[in-house]
């Protein structure tokens, strides 16, 4: 959790030059790093085509599907941790095969946590919220569950990048660097 903090403080030194004449805002940041990676996930699940979702690249990893099933889940976790409630889905979405089920799940994850990424300030950043783990709960700075979220999905956006690329497809961040 120390490393994502970090991790986060110095992507929001990024925004120096414009923040001089500007307050910097950490919530900010993180807000428009979850936009980024939510336009990312969302457009990768949608272009993967559906007889790809069971793609494996090696027998011990998560399928296309399982992956994107597990994002969809984590989503639900971090952001209702981070809201302080339970999660509104019960689904566990990395059982789910279809595709249409899976891309309606994903989406509505990430709607789900706009809708806290949206209402977090630096002020609510800094509030301490109980974090359900195995074996008992904890508590973490509201922002830190956030920012833990934007990096997970960051990361598991890399492992959909490497499955795309291994079925022949261009993952729509390329795309949209190629079109610019």
């Amino acid at each position: 959790m120390t490393r994502v903090l970090l991790f986060v403080g110095c992507l929001s030194f990024i925004a120096l030059p414009a923040g001089a004449q500007t307050r910097l805002s950490l919530a900010g940041s993180v807000k428009s790093m979850h936009a980024s990676v939510k336009q990312n996930l969302a457009e990768a699940a949608a272009a993967m085509p559906e007889n790809e979702y069971a793609f494996k690249p090696t027998p011990e990893v998560r399928s296309f599907g399982e992956l994107v099933g597990h994002v969809a889940n984590a989503n639900y976790y971090f952001c209702s941790q981070a809201k302080g409630e339970n999660a509104p889905s019960k689904t566990n979405f990395e059982k789910v095969t279809a595709k249409a089920e899976l891309v309606k799940g994903l989406n509505e994850s990430l709607a789900y946590c706009d809708g806290v990424y949206n209402s977090a300030t630096d002020a609510t950043f800094a509030e301490p919220v109980k974090v359900a783990l195995p074996g008992g709960g904890a508590e973490s700075p509201r922002g830190g569950v956030l920012a833990y979220n934007v990096a997970h999905n960051n990361e598991h956006y890399g492992n959909i990048v490497t499955y795309m690329r291994l079925k022949g497809h261009v993952p729509p961040s390329t795309a949209r660097a190629q079109t610019k």
